[in-house]
């Protein structure tokens, strides 16, 4: 198989594999609301954190702000997963150029979701790094690192000829 094929057939694969991964969260957070809105309060509420006093005045300790947060990040999960579907979707139709593009958009929403929302945001401003019960580092920096290897992959160069053109 040249690579001309094999690139499209792997970025087709690849993008499935993260829209069904978010399509399956976005699922879980829909169907089982409560088990991840608590994980979203705590790191809100800092409440197993350090207690840090010069921190502790970052908690968010209203349940409708932490409610709010929680839903836009279902929203936000739920987008993403929609619009890699149709990257995927786009792919498997061999085109290309809109394929890739539409990957991209998906890929970078769930890298600003785990990366800047959860590593960053979450991470470093709630200071989750320092709940050992709420700590989702591990997996946030798993799904950024996945998306991030994804679109590399999808962006690696094809061979003229593909959908008629250099992509």
């Amino acid at each position: 198989m040249s690579a001309a094929r094999a690139l499209p057939i792997t970025a087709t694969l690849l993008t499935g594999t993260v829209a069904l991964y978010i399509t399956l969260v976005a699922f879980g957070n829909i169907t089982d609301f409560g088990t991840n809105q608590q994980f979203v309060q705590h790191v809100l509420a800092m409440d197993t954190t350090f207690k840090d006093d010069d921190l502790m005045w970052r908690a968010v300790e209203s349940k409708g702000l932490q409610d709010t947060a929680y839903v836009a990040i279902i929203v936000w999960e739920t987008v993403a997963a929609l619009v890699l579907i149709l990257g995927t979707y786009q792919w498997v139709r061999r085109d290309v150029v809109r394929a890739r593009r539409t990957s991209t958009v998906g890929l970078l929403m769930l890298m600003l979701l785990f990366g800047a929302g959860f590593v960053a945001i979450g991470g470093e401003w709630f200071a989750m790094w320092q709940s050992e019960d709420w700590n989702g580092l591990d997996a946030a920096m798993r799904v950024f690192l996945l998306s991030a290897v994804v679109l590399i992959v999808i962006h690696l160069p094809v061979d003229r000829g593909v959908n008629g053109g250099e992509v």
